[in-house]
Parts: structure tokens; sequence; C-alpha cells
């Protein structure tokens, strides 16, 4: 199975959730006998109330219901309507990736704890290594040995340089460290695990500020990406936390953990919707593979493919 395959075989569980429901509502709406008439209110209902049950949230259930009332036509496919948006909202927020002539590209990975942050580096690297790139990590979490520990198992999986400090260690010192090592070593880019925060944290944002700070003075543009990570499975509560982190962190990015892990697949599309960045990355599981690239094609098919 191909990467992207692994992306709509990880919505199983939501496709599961939803796809009885929205199926019946296909069918009523597109019975031969209402051809005649635009889609009815009390379909729109049916829709709204399953666009929220698999978690897309209000603000995106509410763009996406306007579009289909104001491109319903006679004959139109329910379906097809409701895919369309839903790409074009992913399709609103996709931007290209930051380049820089410069070597390394230095790509900061942030979150709170507990979203698997830290095996998505590993991941990470791994998943850019098998592109032909020759990754570099940063454990510049200096406050938990343990993730320090746990990081440098997953660049030993994915055969990839590391580079940590002594616990308590300054953060933006490693950060300086790993990038200097990836000049001498010619590795790119540079994977920087930092410790796992809240917004509300103002010493731990001062960290990242100063990371960013020595990031840009040694390679011109660094950071070139800022990954926030998300885990699925907390759905709005997670895009709620991450909206306030978005705005303080300098976020162009987002990784989507335990997607395989929820029914509640549509969290993507309030992500999208919401925070207005694109979703780079999807944890479809707990193997070093386990990380895809995510398409957005394969997603809405992936999430209102059809039973038959």
């Amino acid at each position: 199975m191909g990467l992207f395959g692994r992306l709509r075989e990880s919505l199983s569980r939501t496709k599961q959730q939803i796809v009885d429901r929205f199926d019946e509502i296909v069918r009523l709406a597109d019975e031969p006998d209402r051809r005649a008439r635009p889609i009815d209110v009390d379909t729109i209902e049916a829709l709204e109330d399953l666009l929220i049950s698999a978690d897309l949230g209000t603000a995106a259930t509410d763009r996406i219901l306007a579009a289909v009332k104001g491109r319903a036509r006679a004959g139109a496919s329910l379906r097809n309507l409701v895919k369309e948006e839903i790409r074009r909202v992913f399709e609103a927020v996709e931007t290209p990736r930051t380049t820089s002539t410069s070597s390394p590209q230095v790509i900061l990975v942030v979150g709170v704890n507990g979203t698997g942050k830290t095996t998505t580096v590993g991941k990470l690297a791994n998943l850019l290594k098998q592109t032909g790139r020759q990754p570099l990590i940063c454990a510049a979490d200096t406050f938990r040995a343990a993730a320090v520990e746990q990081l440098e198992i997953w660049a030993t999986r994915a055969g990839v340089d590391f580079v940590r400090a002594r616990e308590g260690a300054d953060p933006a010192a490693v950060a300086f460290d790993a990038i200097v090592s990836a000049k001498a070593k010619g590795r790119d880019p540079v994977l920087i695990d930092t410790a796992g925060r809240l917004h509300t944290r103002v010493n731990l944002m001062n960290e990242l500020d100063k990371i960013c700070r020595i990031a840009s003075r040694e390679v011109p543009g660094a950071p070139h990406e800022v990954l926030l990570v998300l885990d699925a499975t907390v759905g709005q509560n997670g895009v709620t936390q991450a909206r306030e982190f978005a705005n303080v962190a300098g976020v162009n990015g987002i990784v989507l953990t335990k997607l395989d892990g929820t029914a509640k697949g549509g969290v993507a599309v309030a992500i999208a919707n919401d925070l207005k960045l694109p979703i780079r990355y999807v944890g479809v599981g707990e193997g070093i593979d386990d990380l895809v690239p995510f398409s957005a094609d394969e997603y809405v098919d992936g999430l209102f493919e059809e039973k038959w």
C-alpha cells in the first residue's frame, strides 16, 4: 500500500462512523423524483448533524452547508458538492514550503506534551531519509531526560545523526551545535525537537524565540518550517489550544497525529478552516514508517468513499 493509501486507510474509523448516515442522506437527496427541486431543508439539517458529529466544527460545517446550498441545482450530486467544498478548504490554506538557498534547512517541531511530538520527529527523519535526504535530529528538549533518550532511540531506528546536550543545558545552544554539526557533515535538514509547552508559558515561549533567533543567525530564513503537532483524538479541544499556540509561535504547518485512533477524523477540516494552516503530515500508526504526507484528495475520497 502506498503512502497516500495509508492515509485513506487511517480514516477507516471515521468512515465507519459516518458512511451509513451519509449514504442515506445522499440517497434521499438524489432520488429521481426529487431531482426537479433543490436540496431541501431536511437534507441540509441531516448533513449538518453528520458533519458536526465527524468533528468538522461549526465554522467549517457552516461553510460547507452554505456552499452546498449556493451551488445545489437540479440533478447535482450532494456527495460531490460536499467533497468539492472540503477540497476547497484545504486548497485555500495550502502554501509553498519555505525553502532556502543556504543549507541546511531548519525545521522546528513544537506542541504540547502528549501529542506525539517527539515520536513525530523520529518518523519525519525516517520519511525524509527515504526521499534521499540526510536529516540530523536535534534534542532541544533539555528539561526531560526521558524525552531525549526516547528521541535518541528513534534517531537510531531511522539511522540518522543525533545531537544532544546534558540535562538542563540551554536549548538554543543545543540548536546552534546541531546546525554547526549539520553544516560540517553535510546533513540536511535539521529537525529540532523542542520541549512540550503551552502558549501561556511565557518563559518557554521566550525559549522558542531564542532558538529561532539563533537558527536565523546561522542559516538565512531559518527556521524554514515550524510544524505544530496536534493529536487528532482530542478533536475540537486541540483546535482551540492550537489557535492560540499558532498565533505566538510562528507556526506555518500542522502535523496531525493518531488519525488512525479516532472516529472524528473530520477534525482535519476544522484545523485547516479555523487555523488557516496547511496540514503537512499525518500520523497513521505507531511504527517508524507511520507518518505520511497529507493529501487533500486522498483524505476527501477516504472520508466520503461510497460503500458500493
